[in-house]
């Protein structure tokens, strides 16, 4: 078994077989990520790094920032030519730009709630 057979597995599999070790205590109180990690404990695997499982948050003024590395980029890359790695720049950008935008609307939503 590893990580990804245990985030395949749902939360009433997870409480089955946390059951079977009893070094685990208040099973039917925890959630699944809390399972899955007191499972992958016991069974000595590991959790692969973050990048490839969580989200990651970043702020808006991170996300600014790359923008403008970006947008130099664009420039070298239209002055070289090299359409390809141009789309790739320009769709990245377009999904900075959609973020910092729902980050705003987040912000905004909270604001008046």
């Amino acid at each position: 078994m590893d990580w990804k057979d245990l985030e395949r597995m749902t939360v009433l599999k997870l409480r089955e077989e946390a059951l079977k070790y009893p070094q685990i205590e208040g099973v039917h109180g925890k959630n699944k990520e809390q399972l899955m990690q007191e499972i992958a404990k016991i069974l000595g695997i590991e959790k692969p790094h973050a990048h490839f499982t969580d989200n990651v948050v970043h702020t808006k003024s991170d996300l600014k920032h790359k923008i403008r590395e970006l947008k130099s980029e664009r420039e070298r890359l239209l002055d070289s030519h090299d359409h390809r790695k141009l789309h790739e720049v320009r769709r990245e950008l377009h999904e900075l730009k959609h973020t910092i935008r729902k980050i705003e609307a987040k912000a905004a939503k909270a604001a008046h709630a």
